[in-house]
């Protein structure tokens, strides 16, 4: 279970997290629907970051809508474009966490900050000549377009771990995917921090379905004994259903198949109330009969393992296979909208027929 911190991002962003998760109390009972006001309030945080950028900043930060930058998304540790909150200042690190704060619920905010702030214990683990360049200040904000509530644009933020990329279709229509966070550690095990597991709630669940599998439903969900190395749809634009896809929700118990569904709410809720909202709907119209759930590897804590679940709007891949079976990667996707394929499409043929 994800365990409770008080984390003070004063000291990792120069911002309280508790201020920004208020910004998403009142949107997280909104029903899906209302992206009218969603579209507000994101031109709004993203017009607010921008005029209080600096022309050097604005030139870091930009990108036309068009830009390949746009897809060129990934969770490694690797250069970036954009603009990293380490070279804002502390007003600018607020007003860009506000904007995060329009896309994500206040659970997934705490998560992404958490994440972040997980890029000092690695440092502290592997010391300053460690492989890898670890700082929890290398987050990049980008955006794609002209902020407007009634405009097609577009932001991300990312960095290790976190990939959040929002796409805004005439300001009727907003997409959310794909949507990655990623925990190195999956555990802290050491230190002033130790026990913080920030998706121990997404291996967990998945464990305890697995493991609820009687042996003949055991065979169909577990397709082998070796977690696959990565995730398969890491990091490809385009996705499809993949296979083998496991054991169906009609093969499932009635308490089976609820704890399945709970799971794909924990991923859908790390979005704000609105699109999550829209993801599960759009899930629960296809079918809950259609969706499928698969894992591979061993079956108890620290053995490396992978798990997906899967339906005609989404496809969730997790796996938790390097470091001891302590480093967990975990994304949603649409197969029909990552990056707002198919909102983008309605919209210009709909501009098209007027």
């Amino acid at each position: 279970m994800m365990k409770k911190i008080g984390l003070g991002l004063g000291a990792v962003l120069g911002l309280s997290l508790m201020a920004v998760a208020a910004l998403t109390v009142e949107s997280s009972s909104r029903r899906a629907g209302d992206f009218g006001k969603v579209a507000e309030e994101m031109s709004a945080a993203a017009s607010g970051l921008w005029k209080s950028l600096t022309p050097e900043q604005q030139s870091k930060c930009h990108f036309e809508f068009k830009d390949e930058e746009r897809l060129n998304w990934h969770f490694i540790p690797r250069e970036r474009k954009g603009l990293p909150i380490k070279e804002m200042t502390p007003d600018q690190r607020k007003l860009a966490m506000a904007l995060l704060a329009t896309g994500l619920s206040a659970k997934g905010l705490e998560k992404a900050t958490t994440i972040m702030s997980l890029e000092q214990v690695l440092f502290e683990m592997e010391g300053p000549n460690g492989k890898m360049k670890r700082d929890p200040e290398l987050y990049y904000f980008s955006i794609f377009g002209t902020p407007d509530a009634k405009a097609t644009w577009g932001w991300r933020v990312e960095g290790h771990h976190v990939s959040v990329n929002l796409t805004i279709a005439g300001g009727k229509a907003i997409a959310a995917t794909p949507a990655f966070f990623g925990s190195n550690p999956g555990e802290v095990k050491n230190g002033p921090r130790k026990g913080v597991r920030v998706l121990g709630n997404d291996e967990e669940m998945g464990r305890s379905l697995v493991k609820s599998l009687n042996d003949e439903q055991k065979a169909a969900a577990v397709y082998t004994k070796e977690a696959p190395k990565e995730l398969i749809l890491v990091p490809k634009t385009k996705v499809m259903m993949l296979e083998p896809a496991g054991i169906a929700w009609g093969k499932l118990s009635a308490d089976q198949q609820k704890a399945l569904w709970t799971l794909v709410e924990e991923y859908a809720n790390r979005l704000r109330g609105e699109l999550a909202s829209q993801d599960l709907d759009k899930a629960d119209k296809a079918g809950k009969d259609k969706i499928s759930f698969a894992w591979a590897g061993g079956l108890e804590r620290g053995e490396p393992h992978y798990y997906r679940v899967q339906g005609p709007t989404f496809v969730i891949e997790y796996d938790n296979v390097q470091n001891g079976a302590n480093h967990v990667h975990s994304v949603w996707h649409d197969p029909s909208s990552n990056f707002g394929e198919d909102i983008l499409k309605a919209h210009h043929e709909a501009e098209h027929n007027k």
